[in-house]
């Protein structure tokens, strides 16, 4: 009976292993069609947390006409290659007229997620592309965002039309529904083994 049992929750198990594959595919296209942002602060203090907001608002006042103009993920991320000394430059005069006394580093990484929530979408955990701005020790929370599509600092109407412009309907669709939220879960306890397991 206990055999019997163990059989079952094995068969359960793989089973919902296998019926997630095509999701897990989806949401590694869904890494593959977006940009992110990632900002690293110097400590968790009060002041160091606000310097960190200082910057982006800067870093994203600099880019945004970048990414406005890009009409796929690989041309926004040119852009951004193109454009790395002058974004740590930005970032850097932030901090300067703060009195920081901090250094800003601008690098383009590819770099895991876990699941994140931002405004109306999740984007599911994996490895993506990103700008990543590190202010000194770069010990402090971080703040992320999507530069592509351009969601960053766009109206709620603005980032739906870009979304949909640079995701295919299947992506859209997981992005914004909340449905899929059970399955966010596992594909990121998938992601989390695979590391694990150097995969």
């Amino acid at each position: 009976m206990k055999l019997f049992i163990k059989s079952l929750c094995l068969a359960f198990v793989l089973t919902v292993i296998f019926s997630l594959i095509p999701f897990q595919a989806q949401c590694e296209n869904i890494s593959r069609d977006v940009f992110r942002l990632h900002i690293l602060a110097d400590s968790d203090s009060e002041y160091d947390q606000s310097v960190k907001l200082r910057v982006r608002d800067r870093v994203l006042k600099y880019s945004e006409a970048l990414f406005r103009s890009a009409a796929s993920k690989e041309e926004a991320e040119e852009l951004i290659r193109s454009n790395l000394a002058g974004i740590e430059s930005v970032a850097q005069d932030e901090l300067n007229a703060l009195g920081c006394g901090c250094t800003a580093k601008a690098e383009l990484k590819n770099m895991y997620f876990s699941t994140r929530r931002y405004d109306s979408y999740t984007l599911p955990s994996g490895m993506y592309d990103a700008l990543r701005i590190t202010i000194g020790s770069g010990r402090g929370h971080n703040w992320w965002c999507v530069m592509y599509p351009s969601i960053c600092v766009s109206a709620a109407s603005e980032q739906d039309d870009r979304a949909r412009q640079a995701l295919d309907s299947n992506e859209y669709d997981i992005v914004k529904n909340e449905k899929f939220t059970y399955k966010f879960k596992v594909v990121e306890l998938f992601e989390k083994l695979r590391s694990c397991i150097g995969g």
